[in-house]
């Protein structure tokens, strides 16, 4: 059986089937019969390279690269090699005209450009495959940029996903490699991963958001939203002068002084994890700037996590056993973050932390990454039948982006070493409590306090007065069990025993030498049940006696 290939979308197909084939996926091609769309030189045996494949995503266009970096966080599916490679995915593309983007400024804004920007720059700062930004000023002399989507990308973005919706479909219900991982279900995660970066009001949100949890890091800045000049479209936010970590050369690292820099990053983004419990997922090191008197600027806030407090008590509680090096508490606390399939293997999971964390520890503390030690974590566990919380695996992918940058601004920076220090200022941030928290512990209290002297005197009235009762419910279900399964044999066996002496009473008639059959049958069944009786008499009197014995002190 074969997908109905759809003619509008036979040069999509083909590309996927030639990247299926190029990464020895070629079984995949043949299962879904879009062979069909290659051409004849199309064959198998092209290297099995995680960098290549990354860069034949970047070529597919947009959708493709986010369809990668969604991949990137899935550890249990792809190896360390890949995760790596697909996390460094980039979008750089050529930037669409000016005209285009004047078209869409005032289409959106319902006014025009110029009546908004008095200087709006035609070339833009950076281009990508959602969108690009341009520098501008407003009417009170404001600097920003206006991020403007790429004209057409939503209807790319839409044929694209129906082009993967029906392929995943297919494999789900045709092959086995489908059912084992759910391609319907990824693609669905990756669907509105997608349509949240494709509304820039939700970006907008998410800038004030972050504006708000870096408020106390005097060196993180997060560029201000303009909602007023903010649509779906359109991205309105204060411009802030930097340069790219990434483009940092050998003379700029060596004149600016990173430590401090990496040391903030760093524990912001604890804070936001295990404090806050809302955080910035996808800092990436192409995202972040320098700003001339060296502060740092994160860009590109599409994508924030939220985590429960349940949660976060639990991450705090690993990340102390992580630092610690104690692989018995790790291996409990990721079971408690995590849910068993039914081919969970506990011994195997943790004869594999225990080798993770030992590896771990013998490390220098400058070649730790606690990104990368959170992502094998996570891998480890699937191996073993243990499907890991989503948060988990974004939480890892995003501490691997912040290594990365930590180690750029700071090559000597110690993520071990950094996290020991600071969890104890976390710890005691995470100990307040909100107002209305405050609030009903004060009521509760309360009114233990007002009820406590009354309880009291009717408790000690009750002992002196000789009524004093003690209650507890305990319930040994299987014991119970147990006991009623005793109890209806011995009941059943009863019922069987008088029923053989009323028979043998029936078959017995009055005869001078007693010698017929039926009586003879009678007198046979009649000791057979008496026997049987006094055997099941004499067993509950040894049963109850040995009961009693057990109960003595």
């Amino acid at each position: 059986m074969s997908l109905r290939i759809d003619p509008e979308h036979v040069k999509r197909y083909r590309q996927i089937a030639l990247l299926l084939i190029r990464h020895g996926r070629g079984d995949l091609v043949r299962s879904a019969g879009i062979d069909v769309a290659l051409d004849e030189e199309a064959a198998e045996g092209d290297p099995d390279a995680a960098i290549r494949l990354a860069e034949d995503l970047e070529a597919m266009g947009p959708t493709f690269v986010k369809l990668g970096q969604l991949m990137s966080s899935r550890v249990d599916l792809l190896s360390p090699a890949y995760i790596e490679a697909l996390s460094r995915l980039q979008d750089g593309v050529a930037p669409f005209s000016f005209e285009e983007v004047e078209d869409i400024v005032s289409s959106e804004l319902q006014v025009r450009l110029s009546a908004v920007f008095p200087t709006f720059e035609s070339t833009p700062l950076a281009a990508a495959s959602l969108g690009q930004v341009h520098r501008a000023t407003l009417r009170d002399g404001r600097e920003v940029v206006v991020k403007v989507q790429r004209p057409g990308i939503r209807e790319q973005v839409r044929k694209d996903m129906e082009v993967l919706a029906d392929l995943a479909l297919f494999l789900d219900k045709h092959t086995d490699t489908g059912r084992r991982f759910g391609f319907v279900q990824l693609l669905e995660e990756f669907r509105k991963a997608l349509v949240d970066e494709l509304d820039y009001r939700r970006e907008a949100d998410n800038l004030a958001r972050m504006r708000d949890l870096v408020a106390d890091h005097d060196l993180i800045v997060v560029p201000e939203p303009v909602p007023d000049l903010t649509t779906s479209r359109v991205l309105t936010m204060e411009y802030v002068a930097g340069k790219k970590v990434t483009a940092l050369g050998p003379l700029g690292q060596l004149e600016l002084d990173g430590a401090p820099l990496a040391d903030q990053l760093f524990a912001a983004y604890l804070d936001q994890v295990l404090v806050q419990g809302v955080f910035h997922a996808d800092p990436h090191p192409g995202n972040v700037l320098v700003t001339p008197d060296g502060r740092l600027v994160l860009l590109d806030i599409g994508m924030i996590a939220r985590l429960a407090p349940a949660v976060r008590d639990k991450l705090v509680k690993l990340f102390l056993a992580l630092a610690d090096a104690r692989p018995e508490e790790v291996t409990r606390i990721a079971i408690s973050l995590g849910e068993r399939l039914p081919e969970f293997d506990e011994a195997v999971f943790a004869r594999a932390v225990a080798d993770l964390v030992g590896r771990s520890a013998d490390a220098s503390l400058s070649d730790l990454d606690l990104g990368a030690l959170v992502l094998q974590l996570t891998r480890k566990a699937g191996e073993a039948g243990l499907r890991m919380d989503p948060e988990l695996v974004m939480l890892g992918k995003t501490l691997l982006n912040l290594d990365q940058v930590a180690a750029t601004l700071d090559p000597g920076f110690q993520p071990r070493e950094a996290l020991q220090r600071h969890m104890t200022g976390l710890m005691k941030s995470s100990m307040g409590t909100s107002p209305a928290t405050m609030m009903a512990s004060l009521l509760e209290a309360k009114e233990f306090v007002e009820e406590l002297p009354g309880r009291v005197n009717r408790a000690f009235d009750a002992v002196g007065e000789g009524n004093f009762e003690l209650r507890i419910k305990a319930f040994d279900e299987d014991e119970f069990l147990r006991g009623l399964h005793k109890l209806a044999n011995v009941l059943a066996a009863a019922v069987v025993l008088a029923a053989m002496i009323l028979a043998s009473a029936l078959l017995a008639r009055p005869s001078g030498d007693g010698t017929s059959v039926e009586n003879q049958i009678a007198l046979v069944v009649f000791v057979v049940a008496v026997t049987v009786s006094l055997g099941m008499l004499a067993r509950i009197a040894l049963h109850s006696r040995n009961v009693r014995t057990s109960r003595q002190p």
